[in-house]
């Protein structure tokens, strides 16, 4: 289905950094620094903002009250940080899997990106990923072309750790890349995610797993019902806290904000952002770049 430009988003929207609900602040500062090697920006009281500089990518906030949900709940699938180089992601594997052995889940040729996963300390999905080229992507009728080859992380160490990723991780850029859901039915998910949030579908998995972005990216969200098929709304639990995207302009927001509105779906608007809610109850925040 092709959408007007008018209900879309602009191509260089973003991901923002993920907030994580936590029982442990300690323990999940420790995985994200000590074992990724993200920088800790700033910790203020029961809340923790790590990245690299001018650049959050993870927000952990002490939420002792909370339990955990059951893994056929809506939620958090994993949060995918981009690395800039193949160096640095090397660099990152192997701090975590130094520091962090049983936190290794697999690993991924997903011809358009390297990836390897990881469950942090809390169980929270974590991707770390390089995107291949762009211009060797392919794309066709029914979208890009992505799938799942093992990808052997030895090798992968060999050929793209330096001297300096054997002792420490990277300093280069490191982002949210996207963000994979886990959703009640992939019907609503696209009738939320692309007719009215406007991101435009990339790739589509049956009624298992739907990818959407923005201008043209592999994805920026991915949604599938792998362990959450027919998950109803979410209640109050550790885990996903806020998904965040970042839009270009005020104008961007204006025209979310108008499609929203059109649905029914009820906003908080402060002028710079857009705070509402999906159909499983996961908070989504929508801010402007623009100063």
């Amino acid at each position: 289905m092709t959408q007007k430009a008018i209900d879309i988003l602009a191509a260089d929207t973003a991901m923002g950094a993920v907030t994580l609900l936590v029982a442990d602040l300690d323990l999940m500062i420790g995985f994200y620094r000590d074992g990724v090697g993200l920088d800790l920006l700033e910790q203020i009281g029961d809340e923790a903002i790590l990245g690299r500089p001018g650049k959050p990518v993870i927000k952990l906030r002490l939420s002792k009250q909370l339990r955990h949900a059951s893994q056929t709940a809506a939620g958090l699938y994993h949060t995918a940080i981009l690395f800039e180089s193949k160096s640095d992601l090397a660099a990152a594997l192997l701090s975590v899997v130094r520091k962090y052995p049983h936190s290794y889940t697999g690993s991924a040729d997903h011809f358009v990106s390297n990836a390897f996963y990881f469950d942090d300390p809390e169980g929270n999905g974590v991707e770390l990923y390089w995107d291949t080229a762009r211009a060797l992507w392919e794309w066709n009728q029914s979208g890009i072309r992505m799938g799942t080859e093992w990808l052997d992380p030895n090798r992968f160490l060999q050929d793209n750790l330096t001297e300096e990723g054997r002792s420490a991780p990277g300093d280069g850029l490191a982002t949210v890349g996207h963000v994979h859901l886990k959703v009640g039915d992939i019907a609503t998910a696209k009738s939320f995610y692309v007719d009215t949030v406007g991101f435009e579908i990339t790739f589509e998995m049956g009624n298992h797993a739907l990818f959407v972005s923005a201008g043209g990216y592999h994805h920026h969200l991915g949604m599938n019902t792998w362990q959450s098929a027919g998950a109803l709304a979410r209640t109050p639990a550790l885990g996903l806290g806020q998904v965040s995207i970042q839009v270009p302009s005020r104008a961007d927001l204006g025209a979310l904000g108008e499609r929203l509105s059109s649905k029914a779906i009820p906003v908080k608007n402060n002028g710079n952002s857009l705070e509402f809610v999906d159909p499983w109850s996961n908070q989504v925040k929508v801010l402007s770049t623009q100063n």
